[in-house]
């Protein structure tokens, strides 16, 4: 069991290491802070016991920084995932389908360094689900 735990604080700390190297360690909380604000942002309140958030969220950077994440995109796209999927459970939100975070190139980023996008799947829709039929 300490053995696990060990290579779960390793695993923590590359992952701190390599999003530090790629955003800085402001720029990580930045991006953080930002996807977290866009999902408040563009939650939907139901009913008072439903709230329904959009499950496709993308990363968008610029193609220096997109490029040297390269062979990283997984496990970034990972941990941000996971960090949405937190906030998400603590805020008692309801995914509009199977959560992603996904990185992607851009070719203008307004604030130079990324920008957030997010929608739900697009095969949702509003209606009911109908019952087969027999």
């Amino acid at each position: 069991m300490g053995t696990l735990k060990g290579w779960e604080r390793a695993i923590e700390r590359a992952e701190q290491a390599l999003a530090e190297k790629l955003f800085g360690s402001d720029a990580e909380a930045e991006v953080v802070e930002a996807l977290l604000r866009t999902c408040d942002e563009q939650a939907v309140v139901c009913s008072s016991r439903r709230t329904v958030a959009p499950n496709v969220y993308t990363v968008e950077l610029p193609l220096p920084v997109y490029a040297e994440i390269g062979p990283h995109l997984t496990v970034v796209g990972q941990e941000l995932t996971d960090r949405l999927a937190r906030h998400g459970e603590r805020e008692g939100y309801e995914w509009a389908g199977p959560l992603t975070v996904r990185l992607a190139v851009a070719e203008h980023v307004p604030n130079g360094r990324y920008q957030i996008r997010c929608a739900p799947m697009a095969h949702i829709t509003a209606a009911p689900l109908s019952a087969p039929e027999r």
